[in-house]
């Protein structure tokens, strides 16, 4: 009886291994635990992880122009390793974008506590110098001043002295943020300053990030500006989605001036009005069209011959009532003679 136990049990433990073999977990998709867990349960074993090659290039769209500013926290919580993760997916982001003096710029702001630029807008215009300064960032550590990180890009890495374009160039002006924890000061009125200057803020949120705080810093509408990855190990599968939303930048969609229509260009939109409507000189209004009177000939002179049947109809009314008058008189005045 014992012995057919152990055999039960036996191949119970064969039929598990073999689920197990046929259904591969890959780690990436696993549910994230909670940070402390983490921190206390030793990590498994998998294949050499990808690391940052400056020398490498994947261009894989051609973006429109850009004044681009990654700010990504490198407070204590990020760990050194989850930190070169993050290096790898803003070099995964140089390679997706054309880079260059006349297309897009790329800035990185690092904060924990403290705020550093690491590199402006005109200081790397091509993609293997950028990388290079990109590999070359360490962590802060302590502290998650997001707030402070925010109005150091818009204040300093978004101006025309640091490398941005000017405001007539119609040049699109991003911020993506990377945090994976709550911030420890204000972001909401520091925000709204930001996007009120013509920032477009994307808010990518790791682990245990706050989703109301990325809420509040990012662009409208959410769906489109709020990002959220439970580990920083899967961070890099962010990059596909970037690389569909900002190769595929709809200027319109950005905010326009357009009275009716607004139309997508190359590089900027133009405006057009709805049927019967006149675009106006300043080319973003339009006016009701004025309608010019026509003559229009009758070339069978139908009407002319209705109109003249008209006429002879109420002509020969007349005369008829007119006889009738008379022949009533003449009767009359016989009968006046007929009694003399």
């Amino acid at each position: 009886m014992r012995s057919f136990f152990w055999s039960l049990i036996y191949g119970l433990l064969v039929l598990l291994l073999e689920v197990c073999g046929t259904y591969e977990v890959d780690p990436p998709q696993v549910h994230a635990q909670s940070y402390a867990q983490r921190r206390n349960v030793a990590r498994p074993q998998f294949p050499p992880q990808r690391t940052l090659n400056p020398a490498a290039t994947d261009n894989q769209c051609q973006s429109r122009p850009l004044d681009l500013v990654f700010i990504i926290d490198s407070s204590r919580s990020v760990r050194p390793m989850e930190f070169e993760k993050v290096k790898i997916f803003l070099a995964d982001m140089v390679d997706t974008l054309d880079v260059g003096p006349e297309a897009t710029r790329v800035a990185v702001v690092n904060y924990a506590s403290t705020v550093k630029i690491e590199f402006l807008l005109k200081d790397h215009l091509d993609k293997v110098t950028m990388k290079q300064a990109i590999s070359r960032i360490d962590p802060l550590a302590a502290g998650t001043m997001t707030g402070l990180a925010i109005k150091k890009a818009m204040d300093e890495a978004f101006t025309e002295q640091s490398g941005a374009r000017s405001r007539s160039k119609g040049i699109t002006k991003v911020a993506i943020i990377v945090t994976d924890g709550r911030p420890q000061d204000q972001v909401e009125e520091v925000s709204a300053a930001a996007r009120a200057s013509g920032i477009e803020i994307y808010a990518v949120g790791v682990d245990r990030a706050d989703m109301q705080s990325l809420q509040l810093m990012a662009s409208q509408p959410l769906d489109d500006h709020v990002f959220y990855v439970e580990t920083y190990g899967v961070i890099e599968k962010l990059t596909s989605k970037f690389r569909e939303t900002l190769c595929g930048l709809d200027p319109c969609a950005m905010g326009h001036d357009c009275e009716h229509i607004c139309v997508n260009n190359v590089s900027n939109y133009y405006c057009q009005c709805r049927e019967g409507y006149v675009l106006n000189v300043d080319k973003k209004t339009c006016s009701l069209k004025k309608v010019k009177a026509e003559v229009i000939q009758d070339p069978c002179m139908c009407e002319a011959r209705l109109a003249f049947q008209r006429q002879a109809q109420n002509a020969l009314q007349d005369l008829s009532a007119r006889l009738a008058d008379v022949t009533r008189r003449v009767e009359q005045m016989e009968i006046a003679m007929g009694h003399v």
